[in-house]
């Protein structure tokens, strides 16, 4: 880890000067909203069943610069993709997945890169905000970083939701936004995702842990330990974070592969419950007590054994990782991480073949 180098001056004062062209307005009244893309060094696939998960932000990201329309039009350009997206804050926007099954609902759009911001005025919508003030805008991200397993889709919509917050006056909370960018995610897209990025995106702090219990909610930072009257500089030297791309890239809501997983957590959440005798629970792992899980295992199927399995040793990862962090042992964070990549590839079953990346495929931790 090195200085924060991103987002640089001359890329946010190329933003400013984009937008100003777009709205005829002056450099000095565009606002930038910077949004990163995050690593989960430890707690892979166990946020959506209310595990405790660990994340970081890093020094790539999304940026979008935006006015207040002066109306309820949105206006928005994209320099990675072509075409303009338009629409307005006081039309209603739908799902463009079925709730019942899945499948996807057609909406009148120009463009389809601009369904996130659909997505999130969906989600203010949801929340009973009153919208009357749309946005110009222009969003960029790094060139070849998007569905790379980073988070790019979480950190477009927390992007959004800013934007139009800040254009309408509204006071919202990282937590709520945390909710927020939950709904585009699991109602506007249909994936069934926990809310391990946006909580990463809205919490991360630099050169900290974040800590989050995706159940209660729960979090907290974790700083790395005080090494000497220079401890800011020798810690960051005591490890580096490796980020390598497969050059493989995955959209997680047209794939089916990332639901099924999490169907099938459920399902085993669901048979150890009801043979525990608390059936009446919701089906999530979390609400598996570790003891049910050690007696009960045995009558999972093979499939759901494995599903299982990785959530409950995950989480005995995770909390080990946070230890080890704080006790400054980089050397045994670092196993966690590799044992962590292992479940995910055969108790999880990521398909890394099909672009299915996460954290255990593009970080390595090494000691200098």
């Amino acid at each position: 880890m090195g200085e924060w180098s991103w987002p640089s001056e001359a890329q946010l004062n190329g933003i400013r000067q984009t937008v100003s062209e777009m709205a005829g307005r002056g450099i000095e009244d565009v606002r930038v909203v910077v949004s990163p893309y995050r690593i989960c060094p430890l707690g892979a696939h166990i946020d959506h069943q209310g595990g405790t998960v660990s994340a970081m932000t890093i020094n790539k990201g999304i940026l979008l610069g935006f006015v207040p329309s002066g109306d309820t039009q949105v206006i928005l350009r994209s320099g990675q993709f072509k075409g303009e997206a338009r629409f307005r804050v006081d039309e209603v926007q739908c799902p463009r997945k079925n709730a019942n099954d899945g499948s996807e609902i057609e909406i009148d759009e120009e463009s389809d890169w601009g369904s996130y911001a659909r997505g999130a005025l969906y989600a203010l919508q949801s929340g009973q905000n009153s919208l009357v003030q749309g946005i110009i805008g222009y969003i960029i991200g790094p060139e070849g970083m998007d569905s790379s397993g980073l988070s790019s889709s979480a950190a477009v919509g927390v992007a959004y939701l800013m934007a139009l917050e800040t254009a309408n006056n509204l006071a919202v909370s990282p937590e709520e936004n945390i909710e927020y960018d939950r709904l585009i995610e699991n109602e506007f897209w249909g994936l069934r995702n926990g809310i391990l990025d946006q909580s990463a995106i809205l919490l991360s702090s630099y050169g900290c842990l974040l800590c989050m219990n995706c159940k209660t909610k729960e979090h907290k930072l974790i700083h790395p330990p005080k090494l000497g009257e220079n401890h800011e500089t020798e810690w960051q030297k005591a490890y580096k974070i490796l980020l390598a791309f497969s050059g493989l890239k995955h959209n997680l809501t047209v794939n089916p592969g990332y639901n099924r997983r999490v169907a099938e957590c459920q399902e085993a959440a669901a048979v150890l419950l009801h043979a525990s005798g608390d059936g009446a629970a919701e089906p999530l792992l979390s609400n598996v007590e570790p003891e049910a899980y050690q007696t009960h295992k045995h009558i999972l199927e093979p499939n759901l054994a494995k599903r299982a399995e990785h959530y409950f040793s995950e989480n005995m990862r995770v909390s080990k990782g946070f230890e080890a962090w704080a006790s400054g042992r980089f050397e045994d964070f670092g196993t966690l991480i590799s044992e962590s990549g292992l479940s995910s590839i055969q108790n999880y079953e990521c398909d890394p073949s099909k672009g299915s990346w996460r954290i255990w495929s593009t970080v390595q931790w090494c000691r200098i």
